[in-house]
């Protein structure tokens, strides 16, 4: 075989270098004043670490030369000490590999300090009051990937081909650093020219903020605007998250009713309350699906200019109008600049990919910009960059196109499946917007947090709208997700949700009727 030049031999892939546990990460703490050698020191800090669950069992411990530069202790000392560790059976040797913790070790060592009952020794824990509200209240509804589950995105070949072909171009971690706490002014950019296009937000790039998502486009602008005991108004029911945010930001919230025109700008008393805010989701409400008519809107735009209360508007779907034109954004209205517009790529991209943004009024982007880094110092730049170059080369319009038509077809499969198989307990009407439908009953049953838990026994994920009210709500509404949801799966989810239902107990009508939509 012909010998290799230097050359050659230069460019040779390296070998790969052995994967560190995280053990290697671990510091003995040595006290060289002790009359107690380092040896048995050494020894102990080990032994302890295994013991607390420090050092897991499985863990590889540091090579002893590795051990000898990063503990600055002799590899004679560090080999003592895991001899001594290997003779008790808290460690073991592999061959060819180095030591371990021993993976045979049982999950409660003899004398390891106990969690419960150093939390029984302790004083009594103690959390900020609006923890505790959040510990009492229902949390987001676990995200599960079952027939009917909200907020999937499936895409086809070409959008992954070409989020990934993206993604490689800016893979040079080596040239990055800190960036822009407003995030990447490309994608500001083209966030400003999308929305001006498509939802009729008035705005430049200097007005929005990218963030991790609606959550924390709301998280910042209740950190800027809402102090501590400030009434917020929002709708009730109310999207559980966003409710989340604001109680744990310290505000007071005050739930307005919601029929099929929106929220119940009506129903509020100005003259005895003067509001900080006002949350609400004028394009496809959450969870009723009503869209905010054009007399409530004015009104609302009057009670801010009145009360000089701000405006959050949470646009989380707005890419999906199936029926007639796209609804105008709230903010496309307001001329006083009183609106702050919120909107996320997770239910048009991916989800895991974590970005939004917040449009805020022009004047208030210093105090948006002063707090932002505060947060989270800037938003991560390789997502941002995916995402700029996504909507700069043209790509978004396009993916939007092919993912209404795969909703659509989606929504109406489901509503027929429904009307088929379901209509004697279930009424279902097909939504003009979003990614889910919201069924109410026909009568024949009342409390949706039982049949959604019998629904879930049965595999399948259908979301209660009763524990989103604020005031005492009606029993009698599920959330249905479509988006992403394949024929097969629709299939079967019906199937298992006649099924739950032919086994419910009989249960009573309700004695009071609600107006619902």
């Amino acid at each position: 075989m012909p010998r290799l030049s230097r050359a050659t031999r230069t460019f040779e892939a390296p070998a790969m270098k052995r994967r560190e546990s995280p053990a290697a990460s671990f510091r003995p703490a040595i006290d060289r004043t002790l009359t107690i050698s380092a040896t048995r020191q050494l020894y102990l800090a080990l032994r302890d670490a295994i013991m607390t669950g420090t050092l897991r069992p499985g863990h590889r411990l540091p090579s002893t030369r590795l051990a000898m530069r990063e503990w600055g202790l002799s590899r004679g000392l560090v080999a003592e000490a895991y001899e001594l560790l290997m003779a008790e059976g808290y460690a073991e040797a592999r061959h060819g590999s180095g030591t371990y913790v021993a993976a045979d070790l049982p999950e409660a060592l003899p004398g390891a300090p106990s969690i419960a009952r150093k939390a029984a020794a302790s004083p009594p824990r103690r959390f900020a009051p609006q923890a505790e509200r959040l510990l009492r209240s229902p949390g987001p509804p676990e995200r599960r990937t079952l027939p009917f589950a909200a907020g999937r995105v499936l895409h086809d070949k070409r959008t992954a081909n070409l989020l990934r072909r993206i993604a490689a171009r800016h893979l040079d971690f080596g040239s990055d650093g800190y960036g822009d706490p407003q995030g990447l002014p490309s994608l500001r950019q083209g966030i400003a020219d999308y929305l001006a296009a498509s939802r009729g937000v008035r705005c430049t790039a200097a007005q929005i903020f990218v963030t991790a998502g609606t959550q924390q486009a709301l998280d910042l602008a209740c950190r800027v605007l809402i102090a501590p005991g400030d009434a917020v108004l929002i709708e009730d029911p109310c999207y559980p998250p966003a409710r989340a945010v604001f109680t744990l930001n310290g505000a007071r919230l005050i739930g307005l009713p919601v029929d099929q025109h929106g929220l119940r700008i009506d129903s509020f008393d100005k003259a005895a309350e003067r509001p900080a805010a006002v949350y609400v989701t004028p394009s496809h409400q959450y969870p009723l699906g009503a869209t905010l008519s054009l007399q409530r809107r004015l009104q609302l735009l009057q009670l801010a200019r009145e009360t000089g209360c701000w405006i959050i508007e949470d646009d989380y779907d707005s890419e999906f109008r199936y029926e007639g034109a796209a609804i105008a954004s709230l903010q496309g209205l307001d001329g006083d600049g009183r609106v702050l517009y919120a909107g996320t790529f997770s239910k048009a991209l991916l989800p895991s990919i974590r970005l939004g943004y917040l449009v805020v009024p022009s004047d208030l982007a210093p105090a948006f910009r002063a707090v932002r880094p505060a947060l989270d110092v800037f938003p991560p730049s390789l997502p941002q960059r995916i995402v700029a170059d996504y909507l700069g080369e043209g790509h978004f319009a396009a993916h939007l196109r092919r993912l209404r038509e795969s909703f659509r077809a989606s929504r109406d499969d489901l509503v027929g499946r429904l009307k088929d198989s379901l209509a004697a307990h279930l009424i279902a009407d097909a939504p003009e917007q979003g990614i889910f439908l919201t069924a109410r009953s026909t009568g024949t049953w009342t409390d949706d947090v039982r049949l959604a838990k019998a629904a879930e026994a049965a595999g399948v994920v259908v979301v209660p709208v009763s524990p989103m009210h604020i005031a005492a709500p009606a029993k009698d509404h599920l959330i249905f997700g479509f988006s992403g949801l394949s024929r097969d799966e629709a299939e079967a989810g019906i199937e298992r949700l006649v099924q739950v239902f032919d086994q419910r107990p009989a249960s009573a009508a309700p004695s009071v009727r609600t107006q619902r939509i």
